[in-house]
């Protein structure tokens, strides 16, 4: 095996993080899937939007990385963060850069920091030109997380820990781009075995709604045979 010196090949390693969360539309009405971009202070592509991440440190793993960039561009600390895929297109910028990309989850109405600066968020379905080949990245992240709802409790990750069957089916339209019919999502989710009800209801103009919880001993999204792992919070990467 030939053994390369990065260095001189001229090849850096990025981690960068494709962050989702949810929106609610005016007069509370329909949610969106969104995600915090940061704007470019510097060439190249000074001015674009850009998904938030930077350099691997030489004594740093992957997912530390993640967690550290995401806090430093956007102060964010996410509910779920998984691997995505690893982009490495020669001209995919000026110098050679492979960028190792994760995406994660926010839950629902998650704010940026008062002190955030150059970063804003945008409807993940009507994003602008961003840097480099990141339209890109954000369409496969979008289409990785539509197809793993329908098999995982990932869904969770955008919702506090309690909440109704309808607030949980409007997650799923709100991924899934479609409407759903209530009865047979109510009947599928309750026959999964992964909700918990709880003997509190939410009040309102209609009639209470029971509170489920999900089960914790059943993890968000099977990740095999690789060991669960803690993400750090935001003080800890300070």
């Amino acid at each position: 095996m030939t053994r390369t010196d990065p260095s001189v090949d001229g090849i850096r390693v990025a981690v960068s993080t494709v962050i989702f969360s949810l929106r609610r539309g005016a007069g509370g009405r329909g949610m969106s899937v969104v995600l915090p971009l940061v704007r470019r202070t510097r060439d190249p592509h000074e001015g674009r939007w850009a998904l938030p991440g930077g350099w691997l440190a030489h004594s740093e793993d992957l997912e530390h990385a993640a967690s550290r960039t995401l806090a430093e561009t956007t102060g964010l600390a996410p509910s779920y963060l998984e691997q995505l895929y690893a982009f490495g297109d020669v001209d995919r910028s000026p110098e050679r850069v492979v960028s190792i990309v994760y995406w994660a989850l926010l839950r629902e109405g998650a704010q940026l920091p008062l002190d955030a600066q150059n970063v804003s968020w945008f409807d993940a379905a009507h994003l602008p030109p961003l840097a480099f080949d990141h339209n890109h990245i954000v369409d496969y992240a979008l289409w990785r997380l539509q197809n793993k709802v329908g098999y995982s409790r990932i869904a969770h990750g955008l919702l506090p820990d309690l909440f109704t069957l309808a607030e949980l089916r409007e997650v799923y339209e709100a991924i899934l781009e479609r409407d759903l019919d209530p009865a047979n999502f109510r009947r599928q989710v309750e026959n999964s075995g992964n909700l918990i009800p709880t003997e509190r209801f939410r009040t309102g103009s209609h009639r209470p709604a029971r509170l489920y919880r999900y089960d914790h001993d059943v993890e968000l999204a099977d990740r095999g045979p690789l060991p669960g792992r803690t993400l750090p919070s935001r003080k800890a990467l300070e």
